[in-house]
Formats: structure tokens, sequence, C-alpha cells
């Protein structure tokens, strides 16, 4: 086990993403932070009006807002997440839209 944990960065990390986003068709970009065993951390940067199309739920996850407002939509509910806002993923199908241009943080359990 390493002696040091490892430290990133995320507003900058974040911003550049944003940056990245906007030179890329669709409109989004990511970056894994943390891959092990159990669970995986991904930065995603979505520029408005773009969106992570619908997809198969995780066993379990969150989405942090870190910057920005989304929806997190299932074929029958919406929520508006704004900065600061922490979700449980819902357990089906869903997909995220970006109102403004947007930063989360994905937490998904692996097993």
């Amino acid at each position: 086990m390493s002696e040091h944990p490892t430290v990133t960065a995320v507003a900058a990390l974040a911003a550049e993403l944003l940056d990245e986003a906007a030179g890329r068709q669709a409109r989004r970009t990511a970056r894994t932070l943390v891959s092990g065993n159990a669970l995986r951390s991904t930065l995603i940067a979505l520029l408005a009006e773009s969106e992570l199309a619908e997809h198969d739920s995780p066993p379990a996850g969150t989405l942090h807002v870190l910057g920005g407002t989304v929806l997190l939509r299932t074929p029958s509910r919406q929520w508006e997440l704004a900065e600061g806002d922490l979700a449980t993923l819902p357990p089906e199908r869903h997909s995220v839209y970006a109102l403004t241009d947007a930063t989360l943080l994905l937490t998904v359990a692996l097993h």
C-alpha cells in the first residue's frame, strides 16, 4: 500500500476539462481520477446543452455537482441538480443533461 494518498487538484482539472470539452464535437469530456477493485471516481465536464445519453445504472453510485446545473433524468422522473448537490444514482436507466456548463464527480461501485 502506498504511504501517500493520491491527491488531485479537482477544481483546476475541472476547468481544464471544460476547456477540452469546447474542442470536442460531443461538447463533453471526462477523466478517471480513482479506479480500484471496489469503486471508480470520474470527473466529467459537460458544456451547456450537452448530454450523457441514457445508460444503465451501476450497482451503486453518486453524482456530485461541482459546478453548474444539470438534469438527472430517468424515463419517469427528473431532478435538477446544482453546484454542491450530491445525488444517489437512480437504480434504473438514466441520462444527464447540462443546463449550463457543468462539472460533475461521478463515483460508482464496481461490484
